[in-house]
């Protein structure tokens, strides 16, 4: 039976008719012209549009585009007409005079446009900021206002009496009426610094580089207390990295950071310290000492000397917020979330006015809205459901309405796609975006209206303005346009679905096709991944569905899929990832086993994959760990063993304290297993995944005898820019040319 499997493959293999025998600079033309800087509202308008609101409350302004034009538009809110900001051309005029150079009119570039009395505007251009008449056209100068020179490293009370600063390591006051000096704290010493923060990319130079000098307090509304935090560097380990390309420069350049790894002890440690102006005392509490990945948050309440703290206990499995009273030391624990896996992303807001706290929690299995009130610790549900609330818009506390986004509370809706909801303080839920698609809002000041960009993948972005009190539609402000890119054979991404692998659970992805597909011929497929359980690939809104096409260009079937153990759905679905990353793509490749069984056009001896940061693991877990089924990976700025990333992400996805999970998921412990042709790439200062990792898997691979390739941009960091992205994008789709397609890529092609 396995013999006649085989020979039905073979004979199927034979009589398709390969992809392709070349690329030519054609089909590079076309992926070129699917870069987003070249699509963007140029042959695709309108995808987004971002909405400015007028500081004043009056309305609000935008940018409408299309085929080489680009309009300013406004609505007021006495009628909600759409109408040009102001007349294009004389506007173009005027600014021309300015500079004795020409603006055109349908491409005015200008910015911090706010509405004036007398139907005037401010706006800038070119660096500096005028007055427009917009009867007369006149432009004036704005003579920019001499402020009060800040000091970075002293800050004045709200009542303007005292300013406090450091000296020596340690915290003062003095009086703004004589001068006068108070000494706060007196333990202060260089690495035990009061009034001090830590910055997370903060650099230093050299062998004996100084971390650079941080000042912080946090007064409270009445001036009459201080809250503040001793940073503790003094065991603190760092991580280092050499910059190799300073110009100038004939050896590299040694930096080094603060960041601790997984399971570290020596790291930079952080308390929180509290100041009684009064008595020029510091007020004792119970809060912790944190490490730099969980210290405590303090936000003041208007009560004087009331303050919230919230923390989370290292592991993450423990989430804190305390109400402290300084006056009588008296502390309320109001929340304390546990979880056997993590708590990802606690949010809270306080409501001053009623005494309440609103906080988010997945206690019921989906992350759904509690309020908890401050006096009595009394907890109650706002929302009930199985469905995944992902973020709170704006919260009315006078009319007591809390608006949010959730996605997966509407029947037969797809789970990623996002609506706006209202729900008053006695939990009855509004519906306020009723069409079936994901809606991006953006509230206005004093939240009477919201914008909406609504779309999917496949149905183009309409942006409205709406009443927040019944979601109505008050104005239409632009409508997508993809009529030049559809003339090109540009057909939007195919969503599809199917039951992941606990054999009960769907799951969503999508397929690009190249515009001049032929469902004869026969396709590899790349899948574009990141499984990093924080996030979503899914594309969700119709700006995304443009996202991989250029790759499919070149003759691929893309695929982007979000698997068991990504977020935004379920508890019990985010939970698949947690101590089990290196199973994530289990789900991909059987969604990519799915899509080959169903359409006879994905060669599936032929599979790619590629990813950014943890999807730069993904590609290395694919390459390693499902090495027969994965034949080329491009892996960008990986990492690619927990044990040397920054302490916060590992310990929140993969646990603590550090376990044998870690070597276990370890991209550099399973180096032996490539098979398929592997590219890795790294910037040389990333100082958010060191490039460490990528080395010490080249370094594996090396040990282990494995073909593979590497590039290393030594200017760059985890993002690449400029001519390294170019080159970068350059060299992934031309890795995939060469190896996947199996023909001779081409170099020297044109960007423009």
């Amino acid at each position: 039976m396995k013999q006649i499997s085989i020979l039905f493959v073979a004979l199927m293999l034979i009589s398709m008719p390969f992809q392709a025998q070349e690329v030519t600079k054609e089909d590079y033309k076309r992926a070129v012209s699917f870069m987003y800087d070249n699509y963007n509202n140029k042959t695709a308008f309108n995808l987004y549009t971002t909405i400015n609101w007028f500081k004043d409350g009056s309305g609000l302004w935008f940018n409408d585009y299309s085929n080489n034009n680009k309009s300013y538009k406004t609505v007021d809110f006495k009628n909600y007409k759409v109408v040009d900001l102001f007349d294009h051309v004389k506007l173009a005029t005027a600014l021309s005079k300015l500079n004795d150079k020409t603006v055109e009119a349908n491409n005015i570039s200008i910015s911090n446009i706010e509405r004036l009395k007398y139907g005037n505007l401010d706006l800038s251009f070119d660096g500096k900021t005028y007055t427009l008449n917009l009867k007369s056209y006149e432009l004036q100068l704005k003579e920019e206002k001499k402020q009060e020179e800040n000091n970075e490293f002293e800050s004045k009370s709200p009542n303007g009496k005292w300013i406090a600063f450091t000296k020596d390591y340690n915290l003062f006051i003095k009086s703004t009426e004589n001068n006068q000096e108070y000494q706060l704290s007196s333990k202060g010493e260089k690495g035990y610094e009061y009034a001090s923060w830590y910055g997370w990319y903060d650099k230093m130079e050299g062998e004996n580089g100084e971390r650079p000098k941080r000042f912080f307090v946090n007064w409270s509304p009445d001036s009459k207390w201080i809250a503040t935090s001793i940073v503790d560097t003094r065991n603190a380990e760092k991580m280092y990295m050499l910059d190799h390309s300073i110009d100038s420069l004939y050896k590299p350049k040694l930096l080094s950071y603060y960041r601790g790894s997984p399971g570290d002890t020596t790291m930079v440690h952080i308390t929180p310290v509290f100041y009684d102006i009064s008595n020029k005392k510091e007020v004792k509490t119970s809060l912790p000492t944190g490490t730099h990945i969980n210290s405590v948050a303090v936000e003041w309440m208007e009560n004087p000397g009331e303050l919230l703290a919230n923390y989370p206990i290292r592991g993450y499995k423990k989430e804190i917020l305390k109400h402290i009273n300084l006056h009588d030391g008296k502390e309320l624990t109001l929340i304390e979330k546990t979880s056997e896996t993590n708590i990802d992303n606690f949010w809270f807001r306080k409501l001053d006015d009623k005494q309440k706290i609103v906080f988010l929690s997945e206690r019921s299995g989906w992350r759904q809205l509690y309020m908890v009130d401050i006096k009595t610790k009394e907890t109650k549900p706002l929302t009930t459901g199985n469905y995944y609330i992902n973020s709170v818009e704006h919260t009315d506390e006078d009319k007591e309405n809390i608006y949010f986004l959730a996605s997966g509370k509407e029947p037969n809706a797809n789970p990623y796609h996002q609506k706006l909801y209202r729900v008053n303080f006695e939990g009855k839920v509004t519906l306020l975006t009723p069409e079936n698609t994901h809606h991006i809002v953006s509230f206005s000041e004093d939240g009477k209206y919201f914008t909406d960009n609504y779309s999917t993948i496949n149905i183009p972005t309409r942006t409205v303005l709406r009443d927040s009190k019944n979601g109505k539609i008050l104005a239409e402000l632009t409508k997508a346009d993809v009529s030049e890119v559809v003339s090109k054979g540009w057909k939007s991404p195919e969503v599809f679905e199917l039951t992941a692998k606990d054999g009960k659970t769907t799951i969503y992805g999508a397929i690009w096709k190249p515009t001049n597909f032929d469902a004869s011929k026969f396709y590899p497929i790349i899948d574009a991944t990141y499984t990093g359980p924080h996030t979503q690939v899914f594309p969700k809104s119709f700006d995304r569905g443009l996202s991989n096409q250029s790759l499919a260009e070149f003759g691929f079937i893309v695929v982007g899929i979000d698997g068991l153990g990504t977020s935004g759905r379920s508890k019990e679905f985010h939970n698949h990832s947690y101590k089990n990353m290196e199973n994530n793509l289990e789900d991909h490749v059987l969604a990519i086993k799915h899509l080959a069984q169903k359409y006879s056009w994905i060669n599936i001896e032929k599979v790619g994959i590629f990813g950014h940061s943890a999807g730069g693991y993904d590609t290395g877990r694919a390459m390693l760990g499902f090495s027969d089924f994965y034949k080329v990976g491009v892996a960008s700025s990986g990492d690619h063993d927990f044990r040397m990333e920054k302490a916060w992400w590992p310990e929140m996805y993969q646990g603590w304290p550090v376990d044998e999970t870690y070597e276990k998921v370890s991209n550099i412990t399973n180096a032996k297993k490539l098979k398929g042709k592997l590219l890795l790439v790294h910037g040389g200062i990333d100082d958010n995944v060191n490039p460490s990792a990528t080395f010490k898997l080249a370094e594996a691979l090396v040990n282990a005898d494995k073909d593979f390739d590497l590039l290393i941009f030594p200017s760059q960091r985890h993002g690449y820019e400029g001519k390294a992205r170019k080159y970068f994008i350059k060299k992934r789709w031309n890795y995939f040319i060469e190896h996947l397609l199996e023909v001779k890529p081409i170099w020297d092609f044109k960007w423009d």
